[in-house]
């Protein structure tokens, strides 16, 4: 039997109880914007940051979140002012996550809910936001650790039949 030496666990590994940590996996810090913030500059920031949502939070709360979409539909759909202020079209019922919960939860989070985005909290106080890229990008990582070692075998035998 062969014994690898172990590297420090990449970005997304089990937790002690064999799960990864959401707070491992999640995009931090979050964009956020106070409530009074206008659409228009909503807007830009987004665009600055490349981001698809902002946290809406005032005095560390969290108090809502803000996609693209919700401009869009909310926003310029409804006729809105650019200068209109951001908790207008603001999703005040936001679903989160515990910086500490097992990424199985969050795939049940998602599913149950039908959202991308969810806003990941520490002590009640927003730290991050996990996407559904971001669990994409985990199963990508996992499957490659898994299937390196055969491709590397692949790779090393002589063609010919099998």
């Amino acid at each position: 039997m062969t014994h690898l030496p172990q590297a420090g666990p990449p970005p997304g590994a089990p937790s002690a109880a064999g799960q990864a940590a959401v707070g491992r996996l999640m995009t931090a810090p979050p964009v956020t914007v106070a409530p009074d913030v206008t659409l228009a500059a909503a807007t830009r920031l987004m665009s600055e940051t490349a981001v698809g949502s902002l946290l809406v939070v005032e005095d560390g709360t969290l108090r809502g979140i803000v996609t693209d979409r919700d401009l869009t539909l909310r926003g310029l759909g409804e006729g809105l002012p650019p200068d209109s202020r951001i908790d207008a079209v603001m999703s005040p019922r936001v679903v989160t996550l515990d910086a500490g919960d097992e990424i199985h939860e969050a795939y049940r989070t998602f599913r149950r809910t039908g959202v991308r985005r969810l806003p990941v909290l520490a002590d009640g106080r927003p730290v991050g936001v996990l996407t559904l890229d971001d669990l994409l990008l985990d199963v990508f990582r996992r499957l490659a650790d898994l299937l390196g070692p055969v491709a590397w075998s692949v790779l090393r035998e002589p063609p010919g039949p099998p």
